[in-house]
């Protein structure tokens, strides 16, 4: 055993509650209060600790994956091997190619580049390529309001106040884009996530009536959101850029459909893939017309990640941020936000640990 053998791997839940200035919105059919994901503790034998984030729907289920599956094959094994993690990969793959263990093992992965990164006494962003930028605009990414206009416009409204410039939407109508739209005014970037709302009949035409209003793109128009041949038929008729990646089957999906430029934007996250993913598909998008803008919709060192990811990768993109009030508010005086912009931190690793309330567990039920 070395100083640098894996000793120990821990997934510890973190449930933010939020308020979004409505009734909580719905996921999976129920009522959403909390903002789920799950912190990744790694320690090494000589103690040094390094941090990732996973998704998370059921934090029992990845509790139990991390537990039975991902920390007996981690510990023992030296942290900078490099078939650790592919690894892993091979050995788990029949339990699934998306989905919570390979969820798991993105968290990991996050948590080897910053113990790397710590180790090097870097931050994050060189050993991605090195800083392009030494800031990133944040865009304001709103939940879903149902398309209720007053809501739509106030949140608008409140966002633009707080100093951001661009706004996303997580709506399906014409209307709730115009609804944005005269809150904005004209020349504001307005993105539409619509959550892969439409089959591929149905999505021109409902984004024909989106046009008016100046989409800047429409993000997951269909169902299945791995139609790759029906998202070049759409990119081809529809008029307006479109984005995919968030849900992805496989990072190789992804890669391929930037690649072979089925859409203009590829959204690869960092806390379903992994960073080792995300950073292959962003290299992947160099020198095409196809732009990697990483999903960033959680709030822990996964949004670390993509913020130096950003700051290395050779397009400028804003990085996304779920426009809430948080209960607590994760590296709020680490790595604030100020004025719709973040700093990319230049401490080593991520730039900043996770804060005592969140490594205790305070917000882990």
């Amino acid at each position: 055993m070395t100083s640098n053998t894996i000793v120990s791997v821990i997934c510890i839940p973190m449930r933010l509650p939020f308020h979004h200035w409505s009734s909580p919105p719905l996921f999976a059919g129920r009522p959403r209060d909390k903002l789920d994901s799950a912190l990744v503790r790694v320690q090494t034998q000589d103690g040094s600790v390094a941090w990732g984030e996973s998704y998370c729907v059921e934090p029992r289920a990845l509790q139990a994956i991390f537990e039975t599956l991902v920390a007996p094959l981690a510990c023992g094994r030296q942290a900078d091997e490099e078939t650790l993690l592919p690894g892993m990969q091979r050995v788990l793959h029949n339990l699934g190619r998306s989905g919570p263990v390979v969820h798991a093992l993105a968290g990991l992965d996050i948590a080897l580049w910053d113990l790397r990164a710590k180790r090097a006494g870097v931050p994050l962003h060189a050993l991605l390529g090195g800083m392009r930028r030494e800031r990133v605009r944040v865009y304001a990414s709103l939940l879903q309001y149902y398309g209720k206009a007053e809501l739509l416009h106030s949140v608008t409204a409140r966002a633009l106040a707080q100093g951001f410039t661009e706004i996303k939407l997580h709506e399906r109508t014409a209307e709730a884009l115009a609804a944005v739209r005269h809150a904005t005014g004209p020349g504001v970037p307005i993105m539409v996530d619509t959550n892969c709302a439409w089959l591929p009949h149905e999505a021109e035409a409902a984004i024909a009536a989106m046009l008016p209003h100046e989409p800047y793109w429409i993000e997951e128009p269909l169902w299945v959101p791995e139609d790759a041949q029906a998202l070049a038929t759409l990119r081809q008729r529809c008029g307006v850029p479109l984005a995919v990646g968030e849900n992805a089957s496989s990072a190789l999906a992804l890669r391929r459909m930037a690649e072979q430029g089925t859409v203009q934007y590829v959204q690869p996250s960092v806390i379903k893939l992994g960073l080792t993913a995300a950073l292959d598909i962003a290299r992947s998008c160099e020198g095409t017309g196809t732009v990697c803008a990483p999903q960033v919709a959680f709030f822990g060192p996964g949004f670390l990640a993509s913020l130096h990811l950003i700051a290395a990768q050779q397009d400028e993109v804003s990085l996304e941020r779920l426009f809430v009030e948080l209960a607590h508010v994760p590296y709020a005086a680490t790595v604030p936000i100020e004025n719709g912009w973040l700093q990319v931190p230049d401490a080593p690793g991520l730039g900043a640990d996770p804060e005592p309330a969140l490594v205790e567990g305070r917000y882990a039920g």
